[in-house]
């Protein structure tokens, strides 16, 4: 023990008396009145604010930038137009434009299904027409459906 006092304790005198000398140390250093941005004035008395980075470019390009004139606003799109044959939404004249006969076989069936989901899906027509379109696929569905179920007899 130093002086009455601990090893430890002494330690944690000698940092606190140390601590204070590095602040007064560093205030010394200190520019006083500087702790706010610094702007000073260009050449020619034009303050920061005024003077614009781009017009040096300007300046080097010798041409003056002719801004494009605005554009009228975009008129807004007309409504699509329906498909004639997404209008024939009934059972017979989905099985007219199938044209299933009793001699196509599986294979054949198949690939008109897809033909006529290829011109009838509801994912490839507009949204306004999205629900005769997906009728006329369940109708083309069941068709097919049933002439397959045919065909195992």
């Amino acid at each position: 023990m130093l002086f009455k006092q601990s090893l430890f304790q002494s330690v944690l005198d000698r940092l606190d008396s140390e601590e204070d000398t590095s602040e007064e140390e560093e205030a010394a250093h200190r520019i006083r009145g500087l702790n706010v941005s610094f702007a000073a004035t260009v050449l020619g008395g034009e303050t920061p604010e005024a003077h614009r980075p781009d017009e040096a470019y300007r300046d080097n390009l010798g041409d003056p930038i002719i801004t494009p004139e605005p554009q009228p606003a975009p008129q807004e799109p007309e409504p699509p137009v329906m498909p004639e044959h997404l209008s024939r939404i009934s059972r017979e004249e989905v099985a007219a434009e199938l044209a299933i006969t009793s001699d196509l076989t599986r294979e054949a069936l198949q690939e008109k299904r897809r033909s006529f989901a290829k011109a009838n899906h509801p994912d490839s027509v507009a949204a306004l027409f999205r629900e005769q379109a997906t009728a006329r696929m369940t109708l083309a569905n069941q068709l097919i459906d049933e002439a397959i179920r045919r065909l195992k007899r």
